[in-house]
């Protein structure tokens, strides 16, 4: 006998209905970081493009952080927490191994009982997410999934390191995926290569902190050289795959939200793209910083905050970073909420 299991239907698509931001609340320009690495202003300008970045106070967590942000996504949105049937949070600074973080935010914004859970990957968690959304809507399984990218690396920076602890900021990013009737997210294209793991990386491991044979807190660094060669080149590469895998053309591209890595890898890689000179190219790292996972969807709040994005627009999103991980898609920009949002 054939035994048949009922399935959820499957939906033509799905779209994001609303984004959502939260920074730290510390302003810090770069000469207040400028003395342990004995660096200036103008140097972190020129290598960077960063003028400031944000860091969060003490009672400011990574959990904190991602439950306003959500929050504010669930506004644009015109949601409540209660419409929300599945949180996803990106992150590689929650201090607690469980409970996630997920189900942290879901309990706080009313989701429960969501389904909730964390991902691990880095710069392009948010993307990564964003493509477990997509799959979720559309094959039934759930039909309003939030996703967060959120980060507190001042917890995790030395601040005498010279390779990232100046590039780093703190925030969380968010949006909300729904149902529609035709897609409005594209196919997303990721990946990664783990020969190349140890090119951003922990000091060292927790568990020499635990066992004493190494008593200073892990912190991160990078192979600066390596990472911007291989972000600047290798993922223009990838950003043409993605656009060619949404049926489009770099001409089609109306906005274009990289991660904030450095200002220089974006203006390289909206170069080498041929993108059109009227394309709108986010580049909040001048004022936030580098926030990994949260930086593309902080990006994109900060679009409509400026008053740069109304809605409608097309979308090429591409997050890459520490694993080596990326991934990316082109997206329909969501209707611009009522008002200006917090920063």
């Amino acid at each position: 006998m054939t035994t048949r299991l009922s399935v959820a239907p499957a939906r033509a698509g799905s779209a994001i209905l609303g984004c959502g931001g939260a920074r730290g609340t510390l302003v810090v320009p770069n000469e207040d970081i400028v003395g342990p690495i004995d660096s200036s202003d103008e140097w972190i300008r020129r290598r960077t493009g960063i003028a400031t970045r944000r860091y969060a106070t003490p009672e400011q967590s990574t959990v904190s952080l991602a439950i306003d942000a959500a929050r504010d996504a669930l506004a644009h949105a015109n949601l409540a927490g209660s419409d929300i049937d599945t949180v996803i949070v990106s992150t590689v600074t929650h201090f607690e191994q469980t409970p996630a973080a997920a189900v942290q935010v879901a309990d706080a914004i009313g989701a429960t009982p969501a389904a909730a859970f964390d991902i691990s990957a880095a710069c392009a968690g948010y993307c990564y997410g964003l493509a477990q959304a997509d799959a979720l809507v559309r094959s039934g399984q759930a039909t309003h999934v939030l996703v967060i990218g959120a980060e507190k690396f001042s917890d995790f920076i030395d601040p005498s390191d010279r390779s990232i602890s100046f590039i780093l900021g703190d925030g969380a990013g968010a949006v909300v995926v729904g149902p529609y009737e035709q897609p409005r997210i594209s196919q997303t294209v990721w990946g990664s290569d783990g020969s190349q793991c140890g090119v951003i990386s922990q000091t060292h491991s927790w568990l020499t902190f635990r066992d004493g044979s190494d008593t200073t807190w892990p912190t991160l660094r990078q192979e600066g050289p390596t990472v911007f060669k291989w972000a600047a080149f290798s993922m223009s590469e990838v950003a043409r795959t993605i656009i060619d895998k949404a049926g489009l053309s770099p001409e089609d591209i109306d906005v274009f939200i990289p991660h904030q890595a450095n200002m220089r890898i974006i203006d390289h890689m909206a170069k080498t793209l041929a993108l059109r000179s009227d394309c709108v190219i986010a580049r909040d790292i001048a004022d936030t910083g580098n926030t990994s996972a949260a930086s593309i969807p902080l990006a994109m709040e900060r679009l409509y905050r400026d008053g740069l994005v109304s809605g409608g627009e097309i979308a090429l999103q591409i997050g890459f970073g520490a694993g080596l991980v990326y991934a990316g898609q082109v997206i329909v920009l969501p209707t611009a909420p009522d008002g200006i949002r917090h920063s």
